[in-house]
């Protein structure tokens, strides 16, 4: 693992490292090369967060439509304590960790209990990585944290070694962003680097009417049509592409076959789209989608399956009053 630059703020350190993958990263020009010349098109929403993207997301998260967010965040309030207790965790390790703002529930809980130990947070971005430390800091500046910039489906071979139990978290109903293959290769992959003593806590949206679920993904203030059209701003700017975002439009519906959210870009026009980066042009007819976004919907026994079938046992089922969401504490079997 190669060791970045430190950064220093009120006299505490954040050491930022760069986690080595099993294999190089699939780059932008190669997977929108082979997501616009597939048929369906799609695109990898790991690219709708740049800058404008990562703040456009936190702003649908404010959103009233936007319940994942909200019911996850008031889980770990109410649940903190009880996971803490239980795992009393030397080190936690985050996978996508984002700005942190919900672990830090977790964080207050071992300040309570006495449990300090250090951070982990995993996230492709670095500036991210940096602003959450600087959050957490203020608030529990005994928190020993050191930021892994990387991509948690290549790197989890290489993470730190650690000594005591360990914390996994996976939260923010990022498992549903995976097909159920993807999803299944990812838990058997973390299950391979765990200890007997480590627990793994996943976020997980939940199937529930479809009316709740379509307007979650169609916010009336539109920052979600905003953020996935983000992604062809991205192209533009990295591929030199010239896509015309009027020209497109978002759609975000709920698949009930699949149990799942699909978010899409139609083109209102025929058009053909010029990639200069990559030397390509791609046509697009009216009406015609790319697929840019899945958000897969789970029953109690669809998850507790899942795990099961990775190497899995579930502990502990936190749901949500409501049923909309739930956090699953779980062990290597």
């Amino acid at each position: 693992m190669e060791v970045g630059r430190a950064f220093q703020w009120d006299q505490e350190l954040i050491t930022i490292r760069t986690l080595r993958g099993e294999r190089p990263p699939s780059s932008l020009q190669a997977d929108a090369r082979t997501g616009l010349s597939a048929s369906p098109k799609y695109l990898l929403p790991k690219y709708f967060y740049d800058e404008r993207g990562s703040a456009l997301f936190e702003q649908i998260c404010q959103t009233p439509e936007y319940y994942p967010s909200r019911l996850e965040d008031a889980l770990l309030a109410q649940r903190a304590a009880e996971i803490i207790e239980q795992v009393r965790p030397s080190t936690i390790i985050e996978l996508g960790s984002g700005s942190s703002r919900k672990t830090a529930h977790l964080f207050a809980a071992c300040e309570r209990q006495g449990c300090y130990g250090r951070y982990l947070p995993l996230d492709v971005c670095r500036e991210m990585l940096l602003y959450a430390g600087q959050q957490l800091l203020q608030r529990h500046p005994w928190l020993e944290i050191e930021a892994l910039v990387g991509d948690y489906g290549l790197g989890l071979k290489h993470l730190p070694a650690s000594a005591g139990p360990r914390l996994f978290l996976f939260l923010g109903g990022t498992i549903g962003n995976f097909t159920e293959s993807e999803a299944s290769s990812f838990l058997k992959n973390l299950r391979a680097v765990m200890h007997r003593n480590d627990r793994f806590l996943l976020g997980a949206d939940r199937v529930k009417e479809t009316a709740v679920l379509n307007a979650a993904y169609n916010d009336a203030q539109g920052y979600t049509a905003a953020f996935n059209l983000n992604i062809l701003r991205v192209l533009n700017r990295a591929l030199s592409a010239e896509f015309d975002l009027d020209t497109f439009m978002h759609a975000a519906w709920y698949n009930e076959a699949e149990s799942r959210i699909e978010m899409h870009l139609h083109s209102r026009l025929n058009q053909l789209i010029k990639l200069k980066a990559l030397n390509l042009e791609i046509k697009f007819k009216k009406g015609e989608s790319v697929l840019t976004e899945i958000s897969r919907k789970f029953t109690p026994e669809s998850l507790a399956t899942c795990l099961r079938h990775a190497g899995f046992t579930v502990e502990r089922h936190y749901e949500a009053e409501s049923n909309y969401f739930s956090l699953v504490l779980a062990r290597p079997a």
